[in-house]
């Protein structure tokens, strides 16, 4: 398989969150999310807490299996990992990703769907989290081709109500979505939009795992855990910032607040932080989501997040364990050439991988990645990150 590089070439509703919730439901919600340890320190700065609770598994049939035996290891027990702080319930090895070989964006997100199976939304309100960081165009920021076809595959599947909520970093998100057409996107789709900097004091969730890196924990947003169904939606790149790369675990900082309400700088501790890295896969206790879909048609090997030296990846990722889906993210980074920093050591021992696999977020070990594939070239792509996830 040759792997070409490229040049670098209405008014919509927002919805209320202000419902308040019994003792009883927040010590539920807390327990199936940080554990037990976790409820001290963050019953002591919070008074109440959604109820709603990590979506269920639905149906999950198995496509024909096409990639070759090295890409797509057997069924395993579930991998044992440490867990130094907050332990929500593993993902069951293998991790299941989807990968689609192709140039089209809204093509790829319908076979990775079909090739993985929609998540059981029938009935449910779905949160959708894109990445709109700013608005650069793809892998700057979520392609419009993903999620138009990521809200009607949802809607397709039966859900109540879809939300497309995110705070930018690099921009004012308002403004963001006006500048990528986001707004006369949900007038047409018919999906509702949440600007995250606009939610008040009592829509932000203080979260502090126990043994985090974040002095006084943060601060999440409350809507994101009141959905059914969690969905995120990001792209493929590195970040020069210090995150070293940008994937799922990286597009949950947008859920964070940037600042809390007495002031507070959560954003700018994070990036002044030498523990970066770890600090983002801790932001990803605090939910579970139903599906992500990563869009690695193009990807950004250097520079990032906005905008960067672009490659043509022809990719389509799509799974639920965002560590899985973050190794196999590095793993194509590297088929292509990329920094220092992502290019150094095992792919599991990249920081954010390896702090999020110790919080029991995910798969610890490539083999337990199974790749779903539905064509040759696929096929023989899966092998060939397979074989790099391995080195």
């Amino acid at each position: 398989m040759t792997m070409n590089r490229l040049t670098p070439s209405l008014s919509v509703p927002v919805r209320a969150h202000s419902r308040p919730l019994s003792r009883r439901a927040f010590l539920a919600r807390m327990l199936a999310l940080v554990g037990a340890g976790a409820l001290a320190p963050v019953l002591a700065a919070c008074r109440a807490f959604p109820e709603a609770g990590p979506p269920a598994a639905g149906p999950t049939p198995t496509p024909p299996r096409l990639s070759p035996t090295p890409a797509a290891p057997a069924a395993t027990s579930p991998a044992s990992a440490p867990s130094p702080g907050p332990s929500p319930t593993p993902a069951p090895a293998p991790a299941r990703v989807a990968l689609v070989r192709t140039s089209d964006r809204a093509e790829g997100v319908r076979r990775a769907l079909a090739l993985l199976g929609m998540p059981p939304v029938e009935g449910k309100t779905v949160l959708l989290k894109p990445n709109f960081n700013s608005a650069d165009p793809a892998p700057g920021s979520t392609h419009n081709d993903v999620l138009r076809a990521l809200v009607e595959a949802l809607w397709q599947g039966g859900a109540r109500s879809i939300t497309v909520a995110d705070r930018s970093g690099m921009g004012d998100t308002r403004r963001v979505m006006q500048q990528k057409g986001i707004f006369a996107l949900a007038a047409e789709l018919g999906f509702e939009i949440l600007v995250l900097d606009e939610l008040g004091p009592e829509d932000w969730v203080p979260v502090q795992p126990p043994d985090s890196h974040w002095s006084r924990g943060f601060l999440f947003a409350r809507p994101i855990l009141e959905a059914d169904a969690i969905v995120q939606t990001g792209c493929l790149k590195t970040h020069r910032y210090g995150g070293h790369f940008t994937l799922s675990l990286k597009n949950s900082v947008g859920m964070v607040a940037k600042y809390g309400p007495d002031g507070y700088n959560y954003m700018g501790e994070l990036h002044r932080s030498p523990h970066q890295r770890k600090m983002i896969a801790e932001i990803n206790v605090a939910y579970r989501p139903a599906l992500v879909v990563l869009d690695g048609v193009e990807a950004f090997v250097t520079g990032g997040p906005d905008r960067g030296k672009r490659v043509s990846a022809e990719v389509v990722l799509a799974g639920t364990d965002r560590v899985a889906l973050d190794a196999v993210g590095v793993a194509i980074l590297r088929l292509f050439g990329t920094t220092p920093e992502v290019e150094r050591g095992p792919v599991f021992a990249q920081e954010q991988i390896a702090r999020a696999v110790a919080l029991g977020l995910g798969v610890s070990r490539p083999q337990d990645i199974q790749f779903l594939t539905d064509d040759s070239s696929g096929a023989e792509y899966a092998a060939r990150v397979q074989e790099m996830l391995e080195r």
